[in-house]
């Protein structure tokens, strides 16, 4: 990693995986008591169940809620804790090696694509919108390309990649909000959502 401001002192990715992780662990951690819930009784009212296609409800009691056997929320449970972590450790100065930084963004890219596949099976397969899953799929989401446009810049995924990432690093907001656009677009016309909201 090449020695610039943003490697010495990366306050703007140490807030954002603090938050983000916050966000993501504060959300798996609502899923697991709501699962819990729906466990004791399958027709448990839920705070989070507000209509037919806003709910988790249904989310909770599928195949895809649960597909390494457990609630898919204690996966979220254990993994948002290393994001804040690494945020704490920036903030009070910690340094980390190349391979620690190529492992984290590995493992951030890896629930940002289960998230897609959670995004892809919600709307297409369950036709809802689960809003603790929305919130952790937003988090990941600002979480991957903050961290892997950093790395970019930092030069850590490679010398050649500098330039675009240096390029690409302020435009994080956009990027984000174009990646909520197109998963929102998708919502509409699969599932007419702007149709329940306005009832």
């Amino acid at each position: 990693m090449t020695e610039t401001d943003a490697t010495r002192r990366p306050f703007t990715l140490a807030i954002t995986l603090i938050v983000t992780g916050f966000l993501g662990w504060y959300s798996a951690f609502a899923l697991t008591i709501d699962k819990i819930l729906v466990l004791q009784d399958p027709q448990a009212d839920l705070d989070c169940n507000f209509s037919v296609i806003v709910q988790c409800g249904a989310n909770l009691q599928s195949a895809q809620g649960s597909v390494f056997g457990f609630p898919n929320s204690l996966l979220g449970i254990a993994g948002f804790v290393a994001p804040i972590a690494v945020g704490v450790a920036l903030l009070s100065g910690a340094r980390f090696a190349r391979w620690f930084w190529i492992a984290l963004n590995l493992g951030v890219a890896g629930a940002l694509a289960f998230c897609i596949w959670l995004i892809t099976q919600s709307i297409f397969v369950l036709g809802t919108l689960c809003p603790w899953c929305m919130l952790v799929w937003a988090s990941t989401i600002v979480m991957f390309w903050t961290l892997t446009l950093f790395n970019t810049r930092a030069g850590t995924l490679g010398a050649p990649l500098i330039r675009a990432g240096s390029a690409m690093y302020p435009w994080v907001p956009i990027i984000v909000f174009a990646s909520y656009l197109v998963i929102a677009i998708i919502a509409q016309v699969r599932l007419d959502l702007l149709s329940f909201l306005l009832v």
